[in-house]
């Protein structure tokens, strides 16, 4: 399977929706927030930062653009 990269404006939604759930995370506080809701945080930051998105990824393998 070909690695391709995410868009810029795919890119700028993760890194959206990873700030507002890290905005979240830390509103709540970081020791009351349960473990689970750091991962979907932690990918969307990977995935705006490096553009490699494995659901993506997986989601192209599934549909073959």
């Amino acid at each position: 399977m070909k690695l391709k990269k995410a868009t810029k404006p795919l890119r700028l939604l993760f890194m959206n929706a990873a700030l507002i759930q890290w905005l979240g995370i830390w509103l709540t506080g970081f020791g009351t927030t349960h473990w689970v809701l750091y991962w979907p945080a932690a990918f969307f930051s990977f995935a705006a930062i490096t553009g490699i998105c494995p659901g993506l990824m997986i989601t192209r393998a599934i549909f073959r653009e």
